[in-house]
């Protein structure tokens, strides 16, 4: 299956953010989308999923327009993970995850056992099953974002696009969820991620696309994308590249 974007116009209904950008993903692949502040990527990711229409061009999933889907397949299809959200009631964790599974039977209807399992089996794999009873505002930020990443994956869709999964995690729960990311195209899923950090898509991405100013200016294998001159280029700054004894790159700033 796939999820593409054909030649959008990417904005709202006063301004346009982004012209003629071309995005496409597979599941069982990862695509990290990089850009800096104000590049037009939380848009482009809005657009994708469905939320603001495109000004121009069209989404399709698996070659049928985005637009003729409903809501309820659009939410079976893909799952989304935003940067951040605000609790406001006090719903159990579990219940917060539960939440994903009515994109597969009602708002309003009980959930099933099998319903209830899956949202166990999604808290387990990210490591917070003890907080299945804890109320959602009362936990840490870092635990939220792990707790939406449960409910995205509760949701069983076939792709997952998250904006800035690790922005509020601190350094052993942003690994974590490089590895879930990595994990999740394993099991079938195409994930689509934004992120600052350079290092982040060449740990968990198989390509990158780079976004400045609305418009691509690189998409491609991480390895070919991912550069110092690219990246200067991109952030308008400079870049260092290390590698250590075992081959290892990254990026630092400056």
């Amino acid at each position: 299956m796939t999820l593409e974007g054909h030649d959008l116009t990417i904005g709202y209904s006063d301004r346009t953010v982004g012209a003629g950008i071309n995005v496409s993903l597979k599941t069982g692949e990862v695509l990290a989308l990089l850009g800096p502040n104000g590049s037009g990527k939380t848009t482009l990711l809005k657009t994708l999923l469905g939320l603001l229409p495109p000004k121009a061009g069209d989404i399709r999933l698996d070659g049928i327009s985005l637009a003729t889907r409903s809501a309820r397949e659009r939410a079976q299809a893909i799952a989304y993970v935003p940067q951040t959200h605000i609790a406001t009631f006090a719903f159990a964790v579990e219940t917060v995850v539960l939440m994903g599974r009515t994109a597969h039977g009602n708002l309003f209807s009980r959930p099933t056992a099998h319903d209830h399992a899956v949202a166990q089996a999604a808290l387990e794999r990210f490591g917070i099953g003890a907080l299945a009873g804890r109320p959602y505002t009362m936990i840490s930020g870092g635990e939220r974002q792990l707790v939406l990443l449960a409910r995205a994956l509760a949701q069983e869709p076939q792709f997952v696009v998250l904006d800035e999964p690790t922005a509020s995690l601190d350094f052993g729960n942003q690994g974590k969820v490089m590895n879930e990311i990595r994990q999740l195209a394993r099991s079938g899923h195409g994930v689509l991620f934004t992120t600052h950090d350079p290092n982040h898509a060449l740990r968990a991405a198989d390509r990158a696309c780079l976004l400045r100013n609305g418009e691509k200016c690189g998409d491609g294998p991480v390895q070919d994308v991912l550069n110092s001159a690219m990246l200067e280029t991109l952030y308008g700054a400079p870049v260092t590249r290390v590698t250590d004894a075992s081959g290892t790159t990254a990026f630092l700033p400056g």
